[in-house]
């Protein structure tokens, strides 16, 4: 018996296949899109994932200002922020913040969802959200990732 033929193979940063794809972020549910998001950057749906390694994919989101909140949380849903000195605790809501910065809504959803550690910042590197629908990364060909099916 051939005990070579049963080695598990672990994905690293030489052997990982990355791919990019682009999301539209159009009428999307925020907390479904970040959650698909998330897995793909992981590489979850690989056969060869490997928890400890970055051999997910690339992903780009476009229409970042057309996102969706079910409910009130448009209006009652708050962000905090410190900025360090006393009494510096900053609240905003995300009707704010999309006026403002329609890309962070999606960053800080897509954020929470990935692991708190040196990977986790590592795999919010490969996250590129957009406001509008035109990107930058055109010459990577990225392939369009359909979420609702």
């Amino acid at each position: 018996m051939d005990s070579l033929s049963y080695k598990t193979i672990f994905a690293n940063d030489a052997t990982a296949k990355k791919q990019w794809f682009v999301v539209d972020a159009e009428g999307q549910t925020l907390g479904r899109l970040a959650s698909e998001v998330a897995k793909v950057l992981r590489g979850k749906y690989k056969t060869d994932y490997t928890p400890h390694t970055d051999a997910g994919d690339n992903v780009i989101i476009i229409n970042a200002e057309k996102i969706e909140l079910t409910g009130k949380k448009m209006t009652d849903k708050q962000y905090v922020s410190y900025t360090g000195y006393p009494g510096g605790q900053r609240f905003t809501n995300p009707q704010a913040l999309l006026k403002a910065f329609p890309e962070r809504v999606i960053e800080k959803a897509v954020k929470g969802m990935l692991p708190k550690n040196r990977l986790g910042r590592q795999l919010f590197g490969n996250l590129y959200v957009y406001a509008g629908s035109e990107h930058k990364q055109e010459a990577q060909q990225p392939k369009q990732l359909i979420l609702n099916k």
